[in-house]
């Protein structure tokens, strides 16, 4: 599988803007370098609330699904840190990211701009790409920072992001690989991908992170990204 058509689906003739996702999208799942990001924050709860580790994993996921972000519902529930918290979950080996060739020739050959809109950290960012092997790619990061602490799927985090770097959203595709984080994007008019790598159950996803394959605000779905990139630029 590399292609899921969705009915009415947009097209990319008009784009000229390409967002991407970072973690997960831009990589696959079975890295495991989420799943380490992931570890450290049951581990900054577990520390913070001083709970065990079992209700420090419940409090975890509740606050994923419910604030966008663990982070923020720590920082909502229980007044934590946004530096702290970053700082903590982010220190990770980043060695299990190899270079991908292709995906680098992949985004360097679509034609505009290219930006990363992600929950994660600059500095994050900027490790993954550097492992990755495109690090001068993308025009810019927005980050969770600069979406004042509040993550995707916020709309306003949405429109700040539009806003910061003058993008229209009619003529911007956005690639992500949670389905409700494309919701926004797709009222706001923008082509629509979710990057589901086969195998992505087996890797710590929750039920509720992997529907939305069908919905109507998900234009295009893929399992191979570059090779999905590939085929927008060889025509």
């Amino acid at each position: 599988m590399t292609l899921v058509p969705q009915s009415s689906r947009r097209s990319f003739d008009h784009i000229d803007t390409w967002v991407f996702d970072l973690d997960n999208t831009l990589y696959p799942h079975h890295v495991n370098l989420w799943q380490q990001v992931d570890a450290r924050i049951g581990e900054y709860i577990g520390n913070f609330l001083k709970v065990p580790e079992d209700e420090a994993r419940r409090i975890q996921k509740d606050y994923y699904k419910r604030y966008g972000t663990s982070m923020r519902g720590m920082m909502t529930e229980h007044g934590a840190s946004a530096d702290d918290f970053l700082a903590y979950v982010h220190r990770i080996d980043h060695s299990p990211l190899q270079p991908n060739p292709a995906m680098g020739a992949a985004i360097a050959s679509l034609p505009g701009r290219k930006l990363i809109l992600t929950n994660a950290s600059t500095d994050h960012a900027g490790k993954v790409l550097e492992r990755l092997g495109f690090p001068d790619h993308f025009e810019a990061v927005f980050d969770i920072i600069a979406a004042e602490l509040e993550p995707k799927p916020a709309l306003r985090t949405y429109r700040r992001f539009l806003d910061l770097h003058q993008v229209d959203p009619t003529r911007s595709a956005m690639f992500e690989d949670l389905a409700r984080n494309l919701t926004v994007p797709h009222d706001l008019g923008m082509t629509t991908v979710l990057v589901v790598p086969d195998g992505t159950r087996e890797v710590m996803r929750e039920d509720w992170e992997m529907e939305g394959r069908d919905a109507a605000h998900v234009d295009h779905v893929t399992d191979n990204l570059a090779g999905f990139l590939a085929k927008l630029t060889s025509h």
